[in-house]
C-alpha cells in the first residue's frame, strides 16, 4: 500500500475554519486528520503541500518514520505551523492503519485502558447571577468538572477591550459566589486565555479562598517556563498548561520542573498521536494527568478520544457541546459519521480507524474564510493577548 495522495479541506464550521486532511492510497483505503492552528489555515496549507511532494508513494504504515522524516526533513524545524502540519498527516496516517487492519486506533496506541472518556463543559455566562444558574444546570445535565471563563466590566462599545485588572476583581468575585452556592461537589477552573502577566495572574489567584478553584488554565503564556514557576511560588490552584505547546521539547520544562499539574497537548497541534503518546508516557513518570485542548472539530474529537483510552494518565477532554455551549463544530452534515456524546462522556468506538467520516463532495463546494481571533486592546491602545 502507498500514499497517492494528500488533499486539503479548509471549511467554515460554525463559528470558523476547520483545516480537513485527507491522506488517499493506491489500494482506495483512506485516512482523515485536522491541524489546529486556527486562523492560520493558508500557511498550513502550504506547509502539507511541501510534504506531499516526498510523502506521495511512500508506505502509510511507516507512522513514526515518515514523522522523523516531515520534522527533520528542512534545516529549519518544528514550529506550530509545521507541527499542526504533521499532525494533520500523522493522524490520518493512523486513520489509514487502523482501517487497513480493521481495528480502532486506540489498538495501534497499546488498546484501552476506559471504555468510557469523560469530559469538560464551558459555562456561557461570564459571571452574575446567570453564571451560576450555567453551573448548576451544568451540574444537573451530569457535568462535574465544569471551566468557566474571565468576564469584564462592560464594554459593549468596544467589544476588543480587555484590561486585566479591571476583569480580574469582577471574576474572583463571581467564582467566589459559585463555590459558595454549589458546594465543594464539583471540579470547578478557568481558562484566562494567557491574557495575564505573573503579577496579574496571582493577584487574581489570592482574591479567592484556597480551594475556590481546582485548575487555573493557561493564565500566562508558555515561552517562558521561568515565569511560571515564579507563579507556582505565588499561588496554590493547579496549573493546566500546554495547548499552546508544539512539541515534546516543548513541554520538557514543564513536565521535567513539575510546573504544570494538568498536561494541555492539542493531538492537533502537537504533531499528531505519535508525538502526543510520547509527551504522555513522560507525563505519567511525573504523576501528571492529560487535559487534552480540543477546540476543533470532529476528527480532532476523536484522535483525542482514541489518545485517551490508551493513556492511564488521563483526567478530562474538552468539550464545546453542551447545554451551556454550542458552537457548531460538530456539523452533522459535513460529518455524517462522528463520535456523540453520551451524557458527559465519549463512549470509546470499536470501529476500525478513528470512527469518523465527513462530506467531501460539500466540503470541496466550500472555501476557506480568512478569519482573524479578536485583536484585543488596552485603553490606552496597546496591543495584548486573546
Amino acid at each position: 500500500m502507498k500514499i497517492s495522495d494528500i488533499k486539503t479541506y479548509p471549511v467554515w464550521v460554525g463559528s470558523r475554519n476547520q483545516f480537513i486532511v485527507k491522506v488517499e492510497t493506491d489500494e482506495g483505503i483512506y485516512g482523515l486528520g485536522e491541524a489546529g492552528v486556527s486562523g492560520r489555515e493558508l500557511a498550513v496549507q502550504g506547509a502539507i503541500k511541501h510534504y506531499r511532494e516526498f510523502l506521495i508513494g511512500k508506505d502509510p504504515m511507516r507512522i513514526g518514520a515518515l514523522w522523523q522524516e516531515m520534522y527533520r526533513s528542512a534545516y529549519f524545524e518544528g514550529g506550530r505551523v509545521l507541527t499542526g502540519a504533521i499532525a494533520a498527516i500523522d493522524i490520518a496516517l493512523y486513520d489509514i492503519a487502523g482501517k487497513a487492519l480493521g481495528v480502532p486506533v486506540y489498538q495501534l496506541l497499546g488498546g484501552k485502558h476506559r471504555d468510557f472518556v469523560p469530559g469538560f463543559a464551558t459555562t456561557g455566562a461570564r459571571s452574575g447571577p446567570q453564571l451560576i444558574e450555567d453551573v448548576k444546570l451544568l451540574m444537573a445535565s451530569g457535568w462535574n468538572v465544569i471551566r468557566t471563563v474571565p468576564d469584564h466590566p462592560d464594554h459593549a462599545d468596544d467589544p476588543n477591550l480587555f484590561e486585566p485588572r479591571e476583569s480580574i476583581p469582577l471574576t474572583a468575585k463571581w467564582l467566589v459566589k459559585v463555590r459558595e452556592e454549589v458546594g465543594t461537589e464539583p471540579v470547578l477552573g478557568i481558562d484566562y486565555h494567557h491574557r495575564l502577566s505573573v503579577a496579574e495572574a496571582a493577584s487574581f489567584c489570592q482574591r479567592m479562598p484556597s480551594g475556590t478553584l481546582d485548575f487555573i488554565e493557561e493564565p500566562i503564556r508558555d515561552e517562558t517556563p521561568e515565569a511560571y514557576e515564579a507563579l507556582r511560588k505565588m499561588v496554590d490552584v493547579p496549573f493546566a498548561i500546554g495547548e499552546e505547546i508544539s512539541s515534546k521539547w516543548g513541554f520538557l520544562p514543564y513536565i521535567e520542573r513539575n510546573i504544570t499539574n494538568f498536561a494541555r497537548i492539542d493531538v492537533c497541534n502537537t504533531g499528531g498521536l505519535t508525538e502526543a503518546m510520547k509527551i504522555a508516557g513522560w507525563a505519567e513518570a511525573h504523576y501528571i494527568d492529560l487535559m487534552p485542548h480540543n477546540p476543533l472539530g470532529p476528527i480532532c474529537t476523536a484522535a483525542s478520544v482514541h489518545m485517551a483510552a490508551a493513556v492511564t494518565n488521563f483526567a478530562w477532554l474538552e468539550v464545546r457541546s453542551s447545554p451551556t455551549e454550542r458552537l457548531g463544530f460538530d456539523d452533522s452534515e459535513l460529518f455524517p459519521v462522528q463520535l456523540k456524546l453520551a451524557g458527559s462522556r465519549y463512549p470509546v468506538p470499536n470501529t476500525p480507524g478513528l470512527g469518523v467520516d465527513f462530506n467531501e463532495e460539500l466540503a470541496s463546494r466550500q472555501s476557506l474564510k480568512l478569519w482573524e481571533a479578536p485583536h484585543l486592546h488596552r485603553r490606552d491602545g496597546s496591543y495584548t493577548n486573546w
